[in-house]
This record gives structure tokens, sequence and C-alpha cells, in this order.
């Protein structure tokens, strides 16, 4: 047979076996399997095929297709019956639920052999015992077992003490030189570089050593080697627990997780327990005659890992909660609900990983579904480290440009928007590859329908990832210009209010902010669904309506927001200033897209919509004039009043803390008023409004003092009585004339 009708075998083998996993069909295990043969094919290849399709006991019908017509013939011949249509390849939608059912199938057959198989472990020590017995190495000299013994006790001592000359040069790098992300990850990859080189410098003598001691591949050969890669690998895993949790080095850490020593001891344990089951497995594989007692050993040991994981995930649920909500004050709904879901997520993933390595066995390709479900378990413990990494390598930077001031709410946001689409791109792309992996395994790697699918989900996630990106951009970039309000409390009066006012962009971006993240959620939402092949046409006609109905139905709100737009549009004010509404008054606090919150001095807040406010008096724009009245006495020289007013507002101007306040310096206006007791001058100044208040305060303080320095006298309130010229004695006779009072009678009962 040729080289043709071998590959044209081999095809036909692939396609029968594909058929047995309903990746070509969509029938049912029991119906039987067509076999269509050229003719050409030899009794040995029909024989393995026919196999090879009836493993599970299916039915194989053998079909021999027509051999093609001589020209010749043909033209004599009548007219050919119309070929058949070419079967249409099944769709995914009907491909996937009949290749879950194969799956689950398998799973529960793998499941049953592998209980079955346990009481077949008990031959596993006979086994091994006779084949050490067929060692070639150590016949002669020392035995197999001594050589492999002094092997592991050299490499360990040369290890270790090439590990103790070089400890004080990565001692002195392994110390950090501060606090922030960057100086511990510098020490922590020292200590990594440490521990990986002494790994590999340990495997490398193994390696040397057991070519040279042990030359015949044996069984105590392949035994150092599974051995040695087992603890090579376990190792390493010990070292990227040391790397990342730092046990007894707390500055050092790189993942702040609670109760990290619990849960590194927890790590040491899977690290050594995993490797020693792998190299078991595989050594009972080595030495037994059949498959039972290395399937009875991957059903204990499966299910005893599979145990542990979930605990540890069901102990790990809150302290990783906890390291995922310490990245943000205030963490978003997603970032909640990460850390709500993700140990439950854990849990379940671990147990269907367990389900799909015990039916694997069962499975004609089972070393690719094992691979799978080895590759998605690496995945789901690298994906998060790798997040959490990049997000605090991005926010480290991103708050040393913060500490140096060279930030603007433009280049916040991007930095915002650059550290979301850094981790969410390791999220993305690692479930990516993990979803392309399985749905290789269920569809088939070659098949239209896994192309259209990749196709499909490629296309989806980017315009998702693109709209979530473009949403914590503009988040950051509107939380940038959003007013800061850090009271909590009663202000104090007597401290020195801020001179900053937002702008008009930084008063109007917060309330374009939740109708601007509104519709980009929105415009992201459609555009998914009509990749998906949505017909979004019903759902825009539907929105329309609905804000139809809503405008007509609230005509108060539509009047709130007209109004309030056209007083943005106006700047008519904004947050921070102080403003009268004819009825309330107070300092803008919030703005809203219908209504506006006023802080009153005594602390109540009001809210006023938009569309009540007939008229607003802003008193906090540009400047204010304040004027004031002082009482002096009638017989104060005004020109040296007004001479030490002048002199105390030239001296306000030169102090430091109130001089940038002042726009116009205190002086004295005039006599404003002339009383019986008093004259009244008016002072005033011009300075900024929200520090007009505290400059009136100081003035007055400063104008009482220099005034009675001056001796210049303040009117009293005292009455002075002036009597004629008569002599005291007619005075006090007039005072004992007044004839004193007289007790009111009481009541008459």
């Amino acid at each position: 047979m040729g080289w043709r009708s071998r590959l044209r075998a081999i095809f036909v083998a692939a396609g029968a076996i594909s058929c047995l996993f309903g990746l070509g069909s969509t029938g049912r295990a029991q119906d039987p399997v067509v076999l269509t043969l050229r003719g050409n094919e030899s009794a040995e290849t029909i024989d393995r095929l026919v196999k090879a399709l009836s493993v599970d006991g299916r039915r194989v019908e053998i079909r021999l297709a027509q051999p093609a017509q001589p020209a010749a013939a043909s033209a004599s011949a009548p007219a050919p019956v119309p070929a058949a249509p070419a079967p249409v390849p099944p769709k995914m939608d009907d491909m996937l639920p009949a290749q879950i059912d194969a799956v689950i199938d398998r799973v529960i057959d793998g499941v049953g052999y592998g209980n079955q198989a346990i009481p077949a472990i008990a031959t596993l020590p006979q086994a091994w015992t006779e084949a050490w017995g067929r060692n070639r190495n150590g016949v002669e000299g020392l035995s197999a077992g001594s050589r492999v013994a002094l092997i592991l006790l050299l490499a360990l001592s040369i290890g270790l003490a090439l590990r103790r000359l070089a400890f004080g040069w990565f001692a002195r790098r392994q110390e950090p030189r501060g606090t922030a992300f960057t100086p511990r990850l510098v020490a922590a990859s020292f200590g990594l570089a440490q521990d990986v080189l002494t790994i590999a410098l340990t495997l490398m003598i193994v390696r040397v050593a057991r070519n040279a001691w042990l030359p015949h591949a044996d069984l105590a050969a392949t035994a150092l080697t599974m051995a040695t890669n087992g603890a090579a690998i376990g190792a390493f895993y010990i070292a990227v627990g040391r790397f990342l949790l730092a046990p007894g080095r707390p500055e050092r850490r790189l993942m702040p997780l609670p109760r990290a020593e619990h849960h590194f001891r927890l790590f040491l344990f899977y690290s050594v327990a995993a490797p020693v089951v792998v190299v078991s497995i595989l050594l009972a594989h080595h030495v037994s005659t059949g498959p039972l007692p290395g399937a009875g050993l991957i059903a204990v040991t499966g299910l005893a890992m599979m145990l542990f994981k979930l605990w540890w995930f069901y102990d790990l649920r809150h302290d990783l909660a906890a390291l995922i909500l310490s990245g943000a004050p205030a963490p978003g709904l997603m970032r909640r609900f990460a850390a709500a879901g993700l140990p439950v997520f854990y849990m379940v993933a671990t147990v269907v990983l367990w389900a799909v390595e015990a039916g694997a066995s069962m499975m004609a390709n089972g070393g690719r579904w094992t691979q799978a479900a080895a590759l998605t378990e690496i995945g789901l413990v690298i994906l998060p480290i790798l997040a959490v990494g990049v997000s605090n390598l991005l926010h480290c930077r991103a708050m040393h440009r913060v500490v140096g001031g060279s930030t603007t709410p433009l280049s916040r946001a991007t930095a915002e928007a650059i550290g979301a689409g850094a981790v969410g791109l390791v999220w993305a792309a690692g479930f990516f590859l993990i979803a392309r992996l399985w749905a290789g395994l269920l569809l088939g790697v070659s098949s239209d329908q896994f192309v259209a699918f990749s196709r499909q989900v490629a296309g989806v996630a980017l315009l998702g990832f693109s709209g979530w990106v473009l949403l914590v951009f503009l988040r950051a970039f509107f939380d940038a210009y959003a007013p800061q309000r850090h009271a909590s409390g009663p202000l104090d009066e007597d401290a020195v209010p801020d001179d900053l006012v937002p702008s008009r962009l930084a008063t109007v971006l917060p309330v374009l902010r939740g109708v601007v993240l509104v519709a980009v959620f929105g415009l992201t939402v459609l555009v998914v669904l009509a990749r998906l092949g949505v017909d979004i046409g019903p759902l825009l006609a539907g929105f329309g309506i609905l804000g139809l109905a809503i405008s007509f139905g609230s005509q108060a709100l539509v009047r709130d927001i007209v109004s309030g737009v056209f007083f943005m549009l106006e700047d008519a004010f904004r947050v921070g200033e102080y403003v009268d509404t004819g009825r309330l008054k107070g300092t803008v606090e919030k703005i809203s897209l219908r209504s506006m919150q006023l802080r009153h001095q005594s602390g109540q807040i009001h809210t006023v919509p938009f569309g009540q406010i007939t008229s607003l008096t802003n008193a906090s724009r540009d400047w204010a004039t304040v004027k004031f009245n002082v009482r002096l006495d009638h017989s104060a020289d005004l020109e040296q009043a007004r001479k030490v007013i002048k002199k105390t507002g030239l001296a306000l101007l030169e102090d430091p803390e109130f001089a940038p306040h002042f726009i116009a310096p205190l002086k004295m206006q005039g006599v404003a008023d002339i009383t019986d007791s008093a004259v009244v001058i008016r002072l005033k100044f011009t300075g900024k409004p929200n520090q007009a208040s505290t400059l009136q305060r100081e003035a007055l303080k400063r104008v009482y003092r220099a005034l009675n320095e001056a001796h210049v006298p303040f009117a009293s309130n005292a009455v002075t009585v002036r009597g004629g010229e008569g002599r005291p004695s007619d005075a006090a006779a007039a005072i004992t004339a007044i004839p004193p009072p007289t007790p009111l009678a009481p009541a008459a009962g």
C-alpha cells in the first residue's frame, strides 16, 4: 500500500475517532458508525479501523464507495443520478451539548474505573521490589540505592555550600531601601534569584553525577530523574511563595495578604505534596504491569488533593477578598464582585478540573484533556499574581508622579486607564487562552466552528475591553476635576478659608459625569450585542419611546434639568461659592443634573431644584467691598483718627498672612452720621469674597487697638445729668420731698 493510501487511512481513522466523542455528528453513543472504504485499503488497515471504532461496543457499518465510470462508458450510459447534497456540518449550538454530554459520560466512567482500581494499589510494593531487583546499575561496587543516596547528598551539599558562600552578597541586596513597591520588588527579586540559582545548580550536579554513577537506563536512574525533577518543581514553587509572601520579612512582602505566614505554610505543604504525588504516580505506571495500580493511586491522591484545595480556598476567602479590596480606597462594584466571587470560582474550578482529570483516562485523547486541566490550574494561580503585581507596580509609579506634583487631571486619568488596561489585559489574555484551549478540545482545533468561535470571542472581548478602559479613563478624569470636600463636621469659624474656587470646567464636569458614563456603558453594551448578532433596532426604538414617555410625564423634572443647563451655560455659580436664591442661601456644596445643595452657616443642607430658582445672587465672584462703622466721641480729633486708620490699613498690606487677600486697602471713608452721643465714621476695604469676614474681623481688632493707643476716645452710652445753679442742700431737700412708694394692697378675697 502506497503512502497516499496510508495517509487516507489515517484521516479516516481520525474522523472515526472524532465521531466517537460527538465531534463529527450529533448522534448518541449507541448510533452506528459508518466506515466508507475506497477499495484499495489493506486488510490490516481495515482491521485496525474497525477495532478503533468499536472500542466502546458501538456497531460499525462498512460501505464501499462507488468507483468512477470511464469516459467512454459514461457516454453510452444513461444519465447519472444526481449526487446527494453534501452533508451540512453540525452547528456549534448542536455540537457543544453533545460533546459536553460525552465528556460527562467519560467522567462518570473514569470515576468508577478509578474506584474499582483502588484495591490494585496493594500490588505496588511487590512490583517495586521486583523492578528494583532488575537494576543494572550497582551490580558491581556500590548498590543502586547507595549511589542514588550519594548523588543526592553530594548535590545538596555543594548547592547549600555555594549558597552559603554567596549569602552575604545576596543578603545586602535583599534589604529594601524604602517602603514603596519598587524597592520591595528589587529586594524580593534578589531573593528569588538566589533561590533559583541554588535550584538550578543542585539540579545540574544531580544530572552530572547521574550520568557518571548511573550509566544504565534502569529503574534507579529513572527514579532519580523523576524525583529530582519533582523536587526542583516543588522548590521553585516554594521560591515563588517566598518571593511574594516573604515569610518572616513583612517589610519585603509584595502581596499584602492577611495571615501571610499561615497561607505560606499551607502553600509549603502543597508544594511538597504535589510533586510527591506526581512522582509516585509516574513511578507506579513505570513499575506496574497494568494500568490499574496507577489509576487507583490517581483516584486516591486526586481526591485528597482536591479536598485539601477546597478547604484552603474556603479558608482563604476573607483574606483574598481583603487583598482585592485593598488596592482602592473606594472599591467599585466590579472589584467588590470579584472579591466576593473569586474564592467561589476557584472552588468550583477545582472540582471541575478534578472531574476532567478523573475522566481523562476513559478518553481517546485523554493526554490532551489532562494537559489542559494542568495548564488551567497553573493559569488560575498565576493570573491573580500577575494582575496584583502589575497593578501595584503601576500604582507605585503613579504615586511617585503625584508626590512630585507633576500630574494633571488628564495625566492622572491616563495613568488610571493604563493601569486598568494592563490589569484587564492580563485577565483577558489569560481567560482567552484558557477558553481557546478548552474550546479546541470541545469543538476540534481544525473545525470551522472553532475558528468562528475564536473570532467571535476575540471580537466581543476586544469591544468589551475597550469600553471598560474608556469608562475607567472617563471616571478618573471626572473624579480628578471633582471638588474635594473633606468637612465631616462643623467648620471652624476662626479658620482661614481656602482661596481656591473650582473652575467652570471643574463645576460642569461632575454634573456631566453620570450622563457620559451611562451613555458610554450603554453604547458599549449595544455594540457588543450587535457583534453577537442581536438585532438592536427594536431596543433603540423602545428606548426612544420610553424617553418620550418620561419627558411628557415628568414636566417638572424636565424643567429642572433645562433650567440647570442654562445656569451652567451662564456660569451663574460654582461649587464653593456663597449664593442667595431669595428664600435660601449658603455655600454651594454639590451640583447635580436637576438640583444643587447649599450648606448654611449653621450646618443645614438645603437642596434647591433649579426650576424653583427665579433669581440668584452670587456673593463670591471676583471681589467684595466691606463697609462698617465706628462710633467716636464728639471730642475726638477726626483727622488724627483718619491717619491712624490709614496707618492700620498699610500695616495690614504688609502682613504676609492677610496682604494677599486685599484688593484695596483699609481706609476711612468719612463721617457717616452725627448723633447726640457719637460721631459715626465709615471705614471700607475691598478684598477677595471668600476672605471678607476674616479681613473685617482683623481690621476691627487692629483699629480698636490703634485708636486706643492714639488716645482717640470712642463714644459712650453713659448719660450725663446737668443740674441748675442751686445749692447742694436744695437738691437734698428735693430728694427727701419725694414720698416713698407705697406697697400694693393685697387683692380682696
